[in-house]
């Protein structure tokens, strides 16, 4: 019998090296193992290391392996099927028996491919062990079945928690099988990976920043504020893991408290990292930057389609980010919720191999409102999965709390979900701080304008930010308002680095004096946690929640007495689109007459009202793909469960050098760091107006599926991308 299986080969100085099955097994369960461990099954992660690749002692494998490498042979194979990830899904079936099916033979079938369903799965293993295959594997069945006796006494996991179980076994598999890889193929890569520091060791880094701000600072109400949320973070700290919520009004110092509490909380419990999920790149951008400052850049990983490690000047930190981007191991990640929630509930390798390394971490959900309502159900089930199985405390940061404890009713008998049974407050209510920190008046005009009407009043103000629900609505009364001083527009018809640029000459004129006019109008991606400060506002009206977050623009810093924030109505023009906006908008208008917008107590019967109004929390059905452990659609629904509506196209756009990037891409094809770049250019169209424009040759495909509007008259300098054709009215004109 074979002995020195052959699992990858390189070149070395002067020959070949081979690494054996048996020591890639091994490297694997090792790895494996101790990823499982951190969740109580270890033997389980030991298992699918040692399974994984038995399938490469296949004849037809070890003859495609050689013949590829140009390596001896024993004359021809038969068998042209080299494939092998679906022989220790088979023998994990016949070592362990059906109870392997979702944990042990699924992930090992799917560890290349992605997490098959349960049909497809099954037809895979349904054919005999190849007979040179060998059975005698060091996996202890009696320690693995006490294993997880042990681990569902202590986790009691339900029909709904099974799917997120699977997934995880599969990350400590698909992680580990990388890594042992890597470890063999490209050892220098591998040792970039070491990262020692913890949040127990980053924490005095904080409190010598936070130190550092109180004495520069004045003893203003506001300072006094923001420290007394952050005594209430570190006294709240020690508490057990669980949902916490920090409910701070707008200037209160909420980011830099929640990652005081979570850094203090993790340090107490011994816990492993602080991943911080946002709902905006805009906003990531600007928390990550911070957090660079105070705990260096080697401990703070971006990952996001806004971030290109290649900006990084530091070679090392940037290779280490680049491959941490792979596996999420460093001490402080900051993400966006799509990047998060959808890797929840990938099947993908690529996605779900981070999974393993949110065990025993505390999530902070910023902005937390902005979870949208039709993935309630599966989000906030995976929460408590994650909780209850995975030792994961979670914080819900905001200014306006949404109602996810409890239970949740819809419009009809079957709009309803479980809540999360308890979540704990850190600021008490006796502090009151919608009342301490209350620093803008809200005027509200149900009666509709026209887009001239709100132009004009917008124009009776030198220092003042409309915000928008569409890109129709703010490039309108942008282009009515007069050109005296500065006038700027924000829209998701710019392009990233565009929006990005915008904001910082934002941020740059308001604190330049020798600016006496500058009007923004601007969409929904200012409007929460975007640090500007207006002394006016005016928001199209919207839900309660938007518009606090909106108010929250206004009067900042506390430099008036009151600042004004004016909310309107255009219906003049057009109606509100249907979904979120409408249904948010009718529930804000619900509220009884007077109440207090800055209430708690009103922000809990907004919510209310609004969900009250929803016909679903589960708009893709996910409980029926995922919730029933004996009929699971791992694939299905990674394809559902898209929290950005993905129907759009994206252009790139003519705009500074990104054309440069454009011939690159046609001369060399698309690469990971080439993708990133564009993706500053890109701009999301509607499939109408894509199809609109694609009918008057205003795109050039240049690659398939990448889309260039070639026409530097098709993007303005002002507004962004068009939606008319530029050319050819020039050419008319002309």
């Amino acid at each position: 019998m074979k002995q020195d299986y052959i699992a990858h080969i390189k070149q070395g100085k002067t020959e070949r090296i081979i690494q054996t099955c048996q020591e890639h097994a091994q490297g694997v369960a090792e790895l494996s193992g101790s990823f499982a461990g951190s969740f109580g099954l270890s033997s389980w992660g030991r298992a699918l290391g040692l399974l994984h690749d038995k399938g490469k002692e296949r004849d037809a494998f070890q003859y495609y392996i050689r013949k590829a490498n140009d390596l001896h042979t024993d004359g021809k194979c038969k068998d042209q099927d080299h494939h092998h990830a679906f022989v220790g899904g088979i023998l994990a079936q016949e070592l362990i028996g059906a109870v392997s099916f979702h944990l042990l033979a699924n992930p090992i079938l799917s560890h290349h491919t992605g997490l098959h369903d349960e049909g497809d799965a099954k037809a895979n293993i349904d054919r005999p062990l190849p007979p040179e295959i060998g059975t005698n594997i060091a996996i202890d069945k009696k320690q693995i079945m006490e294993e997880l006796r042990a681990y569902c006494k202590q986790h009691q996991p339900l029909d709904i928690d099974f799917h997120h179980l699977s997934r995880m076994l599969f990350s400590c598999l698909v992680d580990a099988d990388y890594l042992d890889t890597e470890r063999f193929m490209n050892e220098a890569a591998w040792q970039m990976r070491n990262h020692s520091a913890t949040p127990e060791m980053l924490l005095p880094k904080l409190e010598v920043h936070l130190e550092t701000l109180r004495k520069r600072s004045d003893d203003s109400p506001v300072n006094q504020i923001r420290q007394q949320v952050q005594e209430q973070c570190s006294q709240k700290a020690s508490g057990e893991k669980g949902f916490y919520s920090l409910t701070v009004p707008t200037g209160g110092g909420k980011t830099l408290a929640s990652v005081l509490w979570a850094l203090k909380h993790a340090a107490h419990h011994k816990m492993s990292r602080i991943i911080i999920a946002i709902p905006y790149t805009s906003i990531i951008v600007q928390t990550a930057s911070i957090l660079k400052q105070i705990f260096g850049e080697e401990n703070v990983l971006e990952h996001h389609s806004n971030f290109d490690p290649e900006n990084i000047k530091d070679e090392k930190l940037r290779d280490s980010a680049q491959l941490a981007t792979e596996n999420w191991n460093y001490p402080i990640i900051v993400t966006t919720n799509v990047q998060l929630f959808e890797s929840l509930f990938s099947n993908k390798p690529s996605d779900c191999r981070k999974l393993h390394n949110i065990v025993n971490s505390v999530l902070i959900l910023d902005e937390v409102q902005m979870l949208p309502t039709g993935f309630l159900q599966p989000i906030v089930d995976s929460l408590k999965a994650y909780q209850k199985m995975f030792d994961v405390s979670v914080l819900l940061t905001t200014a306006s709390q949404p109602v996810l404890s409890g239970l949740i009713e819809g419009c009809n008998p079957k709009a309803k979900f479980e809540g999360i049974d308890h979540i704990t407050e850190i600021i008490p209510s006796e502090m009151e701080l919608h009342n301490h920190l209350r620093r803008v008046d809200i005027k509200v005009d149900e009666q509709g304008s026209s887009y001239d009407e709100i132009a004009e009043k917008i124009a009776q103000y030198d220092k003042v930010l409309c915000i928008v629900n569409t890109r129709k609505d703010a490039k309108e009364i942008y282009e009515r308002l007069p050109d005296n001083g500065v006038k700027l527009h924000l829209s998701r018809m710019m392009c990233p680095a565009h929006v990005k640029e915008t904001i910082e000459k934002i941020k740059t004129l308001l604190k330049d004096e020798n600016t006496p006019v500058l009007r923004v109008v601007a969409t929904q991606l200012v409007e929460a946690g975007v640090d500007i400060d207006f002394p006016v506002v005016f928001r199209q009206e919207a839900g309660l929640d938007s518009v606090l977050q909106a108010a929250g623009r206004c009067n900042r810093e506390g430099k008036k007495d009151r600042g004004l924030a004016f909310v309107f109505s255009l219906s003049k023009e057009n109606r509100l689109p249907r979904g979120s906006i409408n249904a948010g908008n009718e529930a804000r208008k619900s509220l009884s007459d007077g109440c207090d917008y800055f209430a708690p107590d009103t922000m809990n019967e907004y919510f209310k009202q609004l969900y009250c109004r929803l016909s679903n929390f589960d708009e893709k059905d996910m409980k029926y793909y995922l919730y029933h452990p004996q009929d699971l659609y791992f694939e299905e629904a990674a394809k559902k469960f898209r929290l950005i509506d993905g129907t759009g196209v994206n252009v790139i756009v003519n705009w500074r050098d990104s054309m440069d990037w454009v011939e690159e891409l046609k001369k060399n094809g698309i690469s990971y760091p080439l993708a990133k770049k564009m993706s500053q250019y890109s701009v999301a169209l509607q499939k109408y107006d894509f199809e609109q424009l694609q009918k008057e040759c205003i795109f050039e495909e240049v690659l398939e599926g990448f889309y260039v509007a070639i026409h530097e008259s098709q993007y303005d300098d002002k507004v962004g991308l068009l939606t008319t054709n530029q050319w050819l009215e020039e050419t008319l004109m002309v």
